[in-house]
């Protein structure tokens, strides 16, 4: 069975080309990204040429990889006009590519037009990413509540992936290490505290990075006079950057059937095999399938499976 990564980065030649004729951050010059918060950081063309990432991922195993806007680079955020045309870029671009690929799609942060996301979702757009510091606490959760509106009517799934990240003279690892995993921590508890459930009961989620582990906290949870309730399965984590003994340490808590791939390829390669025949393809090919929705996706994915 063909594996489905939930969780990886492109960045097709329309985007390259914005973020080149950018003058302020995100830009690129050259290969170099300079971004708000972060140190810059020399991007390698071969981590974008799709050919190689084809070949990659077939050698892993990957019959479909679903590609994410890199939200740390804050383009969601930028003044509306901006936002607009980073985000119009991306999505042309992530619709040109080859069938081995899916893209999730993305929105501003200030006046998302639903209507264009509305279509989006409609057209080959596997779900919408938000960014972890958009819903880090309740209310920002309650503020994105027409965007999940619009996902929930669609059919298609939300991925929660972090996102700008401020770092001050630390080390290249410091942001995914520990500012990213504390932004998807908050926005795992801020789901969970905003009852968002109760608000969007069709609503699948997807955290990456298996919520920066927030799961594991319940026991903490509870002994603070929280209460976490029954596993939700339709809220799922994904795999990034972790091994058997995170991915092990998740299952423990919320069961195997949340728990999906997710590579952030080029950062980080996907899992090949663990626990077994029956975990492996849960966690490779059912699990994907079920955050996606199999009914409501085209014939890429169902021919994974």
């Amino acid at each position: 069975m063909s594996a489905i990564d939930l969780h990886q980065h492109l960045w097709p030649e329309p985007l390259l080309e914005l973020l080149r004729r950018r003058t302020r951050a995100p830009y690129l010059r050259g290969w170099t990204l300079h971004t708000e918060g972060e140190a810059p950081y020399d991007v390698r063309p071969a981590d974008h040429d799709v050919e190689r990432r084809i070949d990659l991922d077939r050698a892993a195993g990957t019959g479909l990889a679903c590609v994410s806007l890199s939200a740390p680079l804050g383009l969601e955020s930028l003044p509306r006009e901006e936002a607009g045309a980073a985000l119009d870029a991306w999505h042309a671009g992530a619709a040109a590519l080859p069938g081995h690929f899916a893209a999730w799609a993305s929105v501003p942060t200030q006046q998302p037009d639903l209507d264009a996301l509305a279509a989006l979702l409609a057209g080959p757009f596997v779900g919408v990413q938000l960014a972890a510091t958009q819903v880090a606490t309740p209310a920002g959760w309650g503020a994105v509540g027409d965007v999940l509106a619009v996902a929930e009517a669609a059919g298609k799934p939300v991925f929660v992936h972090p996102g700008p990240t401020a770092v001050d003279e630390a080390p290249a690892w410091w942001a995914p290490v520990v500012g990213y995993v504390a932004q998807l921590q908050a926005a795992w508890w801020g789901w969970h505290a905003a009852g968002v459930r109760a608000q969007h009961p069709a609503l699948r989620v997807i955290f990456a990075a298996g919520a920066g582990l927030a799961p594991l906290q319940h026991e903490r949870l509870a002994a603070r006079g929280g209460d976490a309730g029954v596993v939700d399965r339709d809220v799922f984590v994904e795999t990034s950057s972790y091994g058997a003994q995170g991915v092990d340490a998740l299952i423990r808590v919320l069961g195997i059937d949340v728990v999906a791939l997710g590579s952030d390829r080029p950062y980080a390669d996907p899992l090949p095999a663990l626990f077994g025949e029956a975990a492996t393809r849960a966690i490779r090919t059912d699990n994907p399938l079920r955050v996606l929705g199999a009914r409501s996706i085209d014939a890429r994915v169902e021919a994974v499976a």
